[in-house]
């Protein structure tokens, strides 16, 4: 199951160099190769999350990682309903947002929400914010094109309480430009939550990064799922979200 695993998780990174290529996020794997992974070919997902039916498409073929939910983005949503971090209110972002899931979660939790990725993604995440936020609702929700490390003057420091990131850290290449959009967006009293699974060493070596310029504990793990949850703040900051 182990080798199984690994395999898999090699032949995704090496997906996402093929498409990096194409300044996309992920090309298609063969999924007869993967039968695993064959729920990611569903042409939709649904969750009862926030009090709310949540049903997102799928579009694997057309935009690969972008477009099909991770269990990190699952168990964040999970967690952000736990009430421990208070949204009513708050001005949060999410990074790498794929499906929407995370930031439509929020957003039903009472945060107004600015959900971003790469423009590629936009037109399909958009259709899943109509689909998934009551009308009453969509003026708290902002869907925006945001390439990390990238045209950052458009999102000022210090216009987040919250910045939420579920299974972004998972290509080397991108951990400077990641950094880089973490530390430009984080203010004294911003917060990041970031839900994610440790597979290699260099994802621990991104969180040592990290603690550079973070104080940075983990706050939560689901031992099923094997996802754990780290929460963040600027080194000089001890204000509790």
């Amino acid at each position: 199951m182990i080798k199984v695993l690994k395999v898999n998780q090699q032949i995704i990174l090496w997906s996402f160099h093929a498409f990096e290529q194409l300044k996309m996020a992920l090309v298609p794997y063969d999924e007869n190769l993967l039968p695993a992974l064959s729920k990611l070919h569903q042409t939709s997902a649904e969750f009862n999350l926030a009090n709310h039916r949540i049903r997102l498409s799928q579009d694997w073929n057309r935009l690969g990682v972008a477009a099909v939910v991770w269990d990190a983005a699952v168990v964040l949503c999970m967690f952000l309903e736990m009430g421990t971090v208070d949204l009513k209110g708050k001005r949060v972002i999410e990074l790498g947002a794929g499906t929407g899931l995370v930031g439509i979660v929020a957003a039903l939790l009472g945060a107004s929400v600015t959900i971003t990725d790469r423009e590629a993604a936009l037109e399909f995440l958009t259709a899943n914010v109509r689909e998934n936020i009551p009308p009453g609702q969509q003026g708290a929700v902002q869907v925006s094109e945001l390439t990390w490390g990238e045209n950052l003057h458009l999102y000022p420091t210090g216009s987040f309480d919250l910045i939420l990131g579920a299974d972004i850290v998972y290509l080397e290449e991108t951990f400077p430009a990641l950094l880089q959009t973490l530390e430009h967006l984080s203010a004294e009293n911003t917060v990041l939550l970031l839900s994610c699974r440790i597979r290699y060493e260099r994802d621990e070596r991104f969180l040592m990064e990290l603690r550079r310029s973070f104080s940075v504990r983990e706050v939560y793990y689901d031992s099923q799922r094997d996802i754990h949850i780290y929460r963040a703040v600027k080194n000089t900051s001890n204000t509790e979200l």
